[in-house]
This record gives C-alpha cells, structure tokens and sequence, in this order.
C-alpha cells in the first residue's frame, strides 16, 4: 500500500507534476485517490472523467464509509487551472464503490484538457485527456496506443509507463485488464518458478473479490501513469471474469477429457459474471450506458477521428456461441463449419455491417478481442493435422466469412487484436482476396519476459504465408495513422520481471492507402 509522499512522488509523468494536497476534514482516514484518476470514451465535446475514492484500497468498500460523497470536479483548458472549462459536483455511491463516473460536455474540439477531483478537502492527482475532431472535420494524422493483457503476478507494468511518455489522442485497451486467478508457480520457461508478485486471492468468486482484484492492480503507479494522461477506450476479454467464458457458459476446461468439474452451471455463472461486470464498471472511464444491466454490459460502441478513422469497437464474448470441438488449440471438427455459429451475435453483427463504410472515413477499423486470421498453429514438423485455435474465430468459419465479405465491399481495414500474448501482424483473406489486414498486439506483462521468437516460429511463419511477422516480448502497439497510410509500431520492452526496463520499436507493419495487405518497413 502506498503512502500519501510515495504517491504523490510517483504521480509525476509527462509534465504533470502533483498538486498540493489540502489536509483532510475528518471524512478519510487516509488519501482517498489512491486508485488514481483516468478519462475514456473521448467525443468531440467532451470525454468521461472517473476515479474511485478509497483511501484503504484492500480493506472492504475500499476503507469508506455507507454513505454517498459529494465529489466536486473540474476541466480546464490549461495545467494550472486558471481557466475552467467545466465544473460540477457528483455523488460517489457505495453502491458502486465510491466510483464517480462524471460525462463531461461542451469542451472544444480535438485540443487536450486536464481534470481534477476533490473530497473531503482531499484533491485527486491531475489528469489530462484530448478531445476528438468534430464530426466529418478533416484529419490528416491520428496517433493512437493499443495495450491489454496485465497479469499481476507475470510481470511489472513498465512497459505503461513507456505508453504514458508517447504522445498519443487515445488507448484501445484490448481487455485481461485483471486475471482471475492466481498460480503458486509460473511455468513460463518450462521449469517453476515464483510468480514475480502475488495476487491477493488464488480466484475471485463475489463482487468484493473482484474489487479488491482491481484496487490491487490500480494500485500500480505505473498503470496509473498510463490512464493519467491519455484518454482509455475500455473493452473486455476473458479473464474479467472466467478463462475462455462465452455468453452464459463458465468455458474454463481444465481436464484432460475436456471437463472443469468445477465449471459452474449458466444461472450460477451468471451471478458471477453480474459481479464481475459490476465491478469491472465500477474501475473503468466508461459513459452511463455500459453500467451493467443484469450482468450485461451494453460493450459495442463506434469512435470516429474526423473524416480520417472510423473505429467500430466489439465485444467478442457476450453473444457468442460455444467453443467447438471442446475448445482449446486442436484440428478442426465439423462445428467449425456450423452455418448458424455466432461471435457477434446477430443484433451486434447488423450494427456492424450497418457501420462499416458510413460517412466515408479514409480507414475503418475494428477494435476486438480475439485473433480473425484462421492460422494453422503448428509449431513442430511432426504435428499431422492443421490446428486450430478455436477460442479464435478461426473456430467460426461462418461469422468469419460473413464479417470479411463486409470489409471486402471496402477499402483499407484494419483489425486490432489482442489476448495472444505475442505481437504478429497479417493479410486477411476471403477466398484468396486480400480483404484487410490484421495487427494483434503483445501482452503489457502476461507471459513473462518472453524472448524475441518463440520456439518454432519460423515454422508457423512458413505454414501461414500470410502472417508478415510475429515475436514474443511484452509491449505495446502505437497506431500512426495519415491520409497515405496506416503504420503499426510493435513497441517491446526488455524484461518485465523487474520494475524498470527498455524500451525499443521491434518492427513496423504499414498498409498503404487503397493496397490491401501489409508491408513490413
């Protein structure tokens, strides 16, 4: 747990030095703003401004009282807030932890803003966050960052501090923003060895459970950093709730027949996932429409840059059907094929198609979670079959189809993907038409220190002559996007086993405007 003077020492980053706090009246116990502050769904108007007021962040309601707060907050259009551009004050509600959740309006367009909150005489950390260019208004550049995929006890967050230092107008955060469960050993290097640090549950079962997995996370100042400076775009994966849940099935098969014993039943599962989404709104900057309605989060949302991107936001895990073939990495069985498979869901999926390609942006782009390229996943020369990772959509061969015939009646998409845990980029194709080009991002600590290549990486970049490029070390991406092309810098780090690393550009993929495809400059 961190004191008030390392806090605030820590806070400092890209310019933004702490302000000076102002004792407390009574109300806290200790600094309630150890949870930081952050900005997301960024609009041309506005964007949403969020912290949590817990000053014991590990101690049940985070150390707070069951009463409402009264919070005030403030935007303004320089870092010392000499001229605000927006004030008001909200109720922090112990019904959702003390979150605040403000939707800021009526900022200027495509400019950065910073933002603060006080409580109880107690003042938060100051944040800043840009807005979008209006609606349609040219845009001849965007420079945006892609993340996700933070196992606490894998690794250090370095690699975000890094993303705090880049000058970016938003964040795609991917999902796996906690994990679910915790490992006494890591196998990561085929031997054991003891995770870096420890989770504080080995699972997470109700909602104090979930709270308490993500003020252990945001307790890290280098996250912190990270969601200070840059607006997020907040999605969700797996490991929020259940590894490799879909719709209303705990997935998690850990037998050898392909069985958890301990899997629970969908109405039970669903009581978990009620918490766990509630508590996942409670920690992320998203507007009042994804407030969780009987467990559902309302995820898929649209961001445009201008007239120069059109980003469709998906969410891969609500609506989708089952895993075939008992899940996992193996050849495929007829339920690959199933015609009337879903990932989308047929609702997000008309949404989807009913997007694409409206109001004439240069790019689109689709912001999802699992990996659209069907890849043959064989790493030895001895495996006989071509294999499947079918928690992908290459375990859906129909929605796959169905959403690259879409980008096929386009021009320049562009799929950003994460859960890997790797970097790789590639062509997506529909019966040998290049449709799109897919970039999947590398983990910010999942997986360990990783290397350069995985063992038989050159085997699986020759069986998928599609793939351009693939590596195993954490990171990020950063999306540089012009009206002549779309350039993905695959940003690696060192080591994440120890707090402080190197940073380093690994490779570049670019997609010229009207070529589909990619190129590696």
């Amino acid at each position: 747990m961190y004191d008030r003077r390392h806090f605030l020492a820590g806070a400092t980053i890209a310019g933004l030095a702490a302000p000076a706090i102002v004792r407390a009246q009574g109300i806290f116990r200790d600094f309630p703003f150890k949870l930081g502050v952050a900005a997301g769904d960024p609009a041309s108007d506005g964007f949403v401004i969020w912290t949590r007021l817990a000053p014991e962040p590990m101690a049940p309601h985070g150390g707070m009282p069951l009463t409402n707060i009264p919070v005030e907050w403030e935007v303004a259009s320089d870092s010392g807030f000499r001229t605000i551009a927006a004030k008001g004050t909200t109720l922090a509600r112990p019904e959702l932890g003390h979150s605040v959740h403000v939707e800021v309006a009526g900022l200027q367009p495509d400019r950065p803003y910073f933002y603060r909150f006080t409580a109880g005489g107690e003042r938060s950390l100051r944040g800043r966050a840009r807005t979008l260019p209006a609606p349609g208004a040219r845009a001849d550049a965007l420079k945006f960052g892609v993340a996700g995929c933070q196992h606490f006890e894998a690794g250090f967050f370095g690699a975000y501090r890094h993303l705090a230092r880049e000058d970016l107008a938003f964040v795609y955060h991917y999902g796996d923003f906690i994990y679910e469960y915790s490992e006494e050993y890591l196998f990561n290097t085929g031997l054991p060895t003891r995770p870096v640090r420890k989770h504080a549950f080995r699972a997470l079962v109700d909602l104090e459970d979930f709270r308490t997995a993500y003020s252990q996370q945001l307790g890290d100042i280098d996250l912190q950093a990270a969601r200070s400076v840059h607006a997020f775009l907040s999605s969700f994966d797996d490991h929020e709730i259940r590894n490799d849940w879909v719709g209303d099935i705990d997935n998690w098969k850990m037998g050898l027949d392909g069985n958890d014993p301990d899997a629970a039943p969908p109405e039970v599962f669903m009581l978990k996932k009620q918490a766990a989404m509630q508590a996942w709104y409670e920690h992320m900057p998203v507007r009042r429409a994804l407030l969780p309605r009987g467990g559902m989060v309302a995820l898929n949302r649209e961001l445009r840059y201008g007239d120069l991107m059109a980003m469709q936001l998906l969410d891969t895990r609500q609506y989708r059907d089952d895993q075939p073939c008992g899940d996992g990495f193996k050849p495929a069985c007829p339920e690959v094929n199933a015609k009337q498979a879903q990932v989308l869901g047929k609702a997000q999926e008309d949404w989807l198609g009913r997007n694409l390609g409206q109001g004439g942006a240069t790019w689109n782009a689709l912001a999802q979670q699992i990996t659209m390229m069907s890849l043959d996943r064989r790493r030895k020369p001895d495996e006989p079959k071509k294999v499947l990772n079918l928690d992908s959509w290459a375990g859906y061969e129909a929605p796959r189809e169905r959403v690259l015939s879409r980008m096929g009646g386009l021009k320049n998409c562009v799929v950003l993907t994460g859960d890997e845990h790797q970097n790789f980029c590639g062509d997506l194709a529909l019966k040998d038409k290049i449709v799109g080009a897919e970039f999947v991002g590398t983990s910010i600590s999942s997986g360990g220190d990783g290397s350069d290549k995985r063992n038989g990486t050159d085997e699986w970049l020759a069986l998928n002559p599609e793939l351009k490029f693939a590596n195993d070390q954490r990171g990020y991406l950063v999306c540089d996007v012009n009206r002549e092309a779309w350039q993905t810098h695959f940003m690696v780090v060192d080591k994440v086993t120890t707090p402080v690393n190197t940073l380093s550009r690994r490779a570049t993929g670019v997609v010229e405007n009207g070529v589909a495809g990619i190129k590696m400059a």
